[in-house]
């Protein structure tokens, strides 16, 4: 199993970085381990945290139809270039955290997806030297007001509100090119979309190396790499779970939001 590396809060509020072991233990770093964060004598027990998202970005940038299968789903041709779209910061929600339904939406879709976090600081990179500043991999949940998006000129607010970016539950260092991707609601069996990573337009190097060329990288930032087919829309009361092969699952609940 790869190593699983995670942050956690403590039952006094305290948040560290670490690493998860096979017995749910955590074995505490003194910084973030992209910031060379080494472990540290200190172990936590496993009724002595909650698992958070695994790192606090200062931006979250977000690749728009970057399967082909999606596009077409959408009724969009495939972008020339890489379709880039931000999520705040304060979208982040944890594994386990509840996606608050906005009272503005009446349709609000999941889209499973690949995050890469930056480990580096990174500004125009190429495909070749963006693949060293890829610390690791996680999953996300781009949630997404898709009324809201159809309206709107611009996405922002079909995709910034509060909740809509779980993310977690901890990042593996190396993937698959080929690890399946698969989205599940509720009890189902089967998956509402399922696709491997590989069948992307534009490849994680290729995004960095982009994204770096317009904006500057820097350490915990996390980078959205599109979903494939199958979106669609969540109810409240619904769970949904994000699996990625390699990494392993991402599961939150929908709820009435509190506006």
């Amino acid at each position: 199993m790869a190593q699983r590396y995670v942050r956690v809060k403590t039952t006094q509020g305290h948040i560290h970085y670490g690493l998860l072991q096979l017995s749910h233990s955590v074995q505490v770093f003194d910084a973030p381990p992209w910031l060379k964060g080494q472990p540290t004598d200190v172990e936590l027990s496993p009724d002595t945290y909650q698992i958070l998202a695994p790192c606090s970005p200062s931006k979250i940038v977000a690749v728009g139809k970057n399967y082909v299968d999606h596009a077409a789903e959408m009724g969009t041709p495939v972008p020339a270039e890489p379709l880039l779209f931000f999520k705040p910061p304060s979208a982040v929600i944890p594994p386990g955290g509840a996606i608050r339904y906005p009272q503005q939406s009446e349709r609000v879709d999941y889209e499973g997806e690949l995050a890469l976090v930056i480990g580096e600081h990174c500004t125009n990179c190429t495909p070749e030297q963006a693949h060293s500043k890829i610390w690791g991999y996680t999953i996300a949940n781009d949630v997404t007001a898709r009324d809201l998006q159809k309206r709107d000129n611009q996405w922002a607010r079909a995709k910034g509100f509060d909740t809509f970016c779980p993310l977690g539950p901890w990042i593996v260092r190396e993937l698959s090119p080929a690890a399946q991707l698969q989205t599940f609601v509720n009890e189902s069996e089967r998956p509402v979309q399922s696709s491997q990573i590989d069948r992307m337009v534009f490849s994680p190097d290729f995004l960095v190396s982009y994204i770096s060329q317009i904006m500057t990288l820097i350490p915990g930032d996390v980078i959205l790499t599109g979903t494939p087919q199958g979106v669609g829309p969540l109810q409240i009361g619904d769970r949904v779970r994000i699996e990625i092969e390699g990494i392993g699952s991402l599961e939150n609940t929908v709820v009435i939001g509190n506006w």
